[in-house]
């Protein structure tokens, strides 16, 4: 960890986050810091949850990472990274997933469609956030992040094809219409971003021929109830404060996303007793 003393945010930067929805720092977190997440990642516990065939061809999401290895549970509760997402969140604070992202170092493959996080996992609130850190530095060419500012603004936008849930947001004139600013996330290794649930974003294919590694934590506030999606092994990870039992509900109407099969809404949605089940189907 580096010795220089944590910061959090200032008031122009909490203006900034609420504004663009999103933040980017560089030097969160030393090399030395970094070299090690990089050799965590190649251990095989990680390694088991991607096939090389995944590796080669496409961005893998492996999820979960903190019950792994206890470097990525450090790093989820880092001083430094939690100081900056307390004035966004408060002081009580859940992880609600983790992974590594990998962009393959295959040139010219690896694209990650625009979409919103809120959207995969909508919660009874959108006090939630992703921080990325970089294991390397995030460049166009490889493949970065791409944001459009202020889209955290707009609500739920449509991910759905034919009445079923689908990891691309449909409406792309949110990232192709010149009247929305995009702009390309590239902190160095070592740095961060950090960018709201509903903030809209995407990426290209990594051109470089080298790996782009990033880990993604997704926290929430202690009252954000999570209402579809899944529960992974880390979710609900009190990352710092207490739980306080409250769920504080203010969206409204939430369109939850339908992957079809017997939990179309995944397994946090699953409240339904295994006899109810099987009658259900009756």
């Amino acid at each position: 960890m580096h010795n220089e003393q944590v910061v959090g945010l200032t008031d122009s930067e909490i203006q900034e986050y609420w504004q663009d929805g999103f933040l980017v720092f560089n030097d969160i977190i030393s090399q030395e810091e970094v070299e090690e997440l990089r050799q965590a990642c190649e251990k095989p516990q990680i390694l088991a949850l991607r096939s090389q065939q995944d590796y080669e061809t496409k961005t893998v999401h492996a999820l979960g990472i903190t019950s792994l290895h206890p470097i990525f549970l450090k790093l989820a509760k880092h001083p430094a990274i939690v100081e900056k997402i307390k004035p966004l969140l408060g002081p009580d604070i859940q992880l609600q997933h983790s992974k590594l992202a990998t962009k393959p170092p295959s040139r010219g493959v690896g694209v990650f469609p625009w979409h919103q996080d809120y959207a995969f996992y909508p919660h009874t609130n959108t006090d939630l956030l992703s921080v990325m850190i970089m294991l390397d530095d995030a460049t166009p060419e490889n493949g970065c992040m791409s944001m459009t500012k202020g889209s955290h603004k707009l609500g739920i936008l449509n991910h759905e094809v034919n009445g079923r849930f689908v990891a691309a947001c449909q409406e792309s004139k949110y990232w192709t219409n010149p009247a929305y600013e995009v702009v390309d996330i590239t902190p160095r290794a070592g740095g961060i971003s950090i960018h709201h649930a509903l903030t809209l974003h995407g990426s290209e294919a990594n051109l470089s021929g080298k790996p782009r590694r990033g880990i993604v934590f997704s926290y929430r506030s202690d009252d954000a109830q999570q209402l579809a999606d899944n529960t992974f092994d880390d979710t609900g990870l009190l990352i710092c404060g207490s739980n306080h039992g409250v769920v504080r509900c203010d969206v409204g109407l939430v369109k939850l996303p339908n992957r079809g099969g017997d939990t179309p809404f995944g397994s946090i949605w699953n409240q339904i007793g295994s006899f109810a089940a099987v009658e259900n189907k009756k």
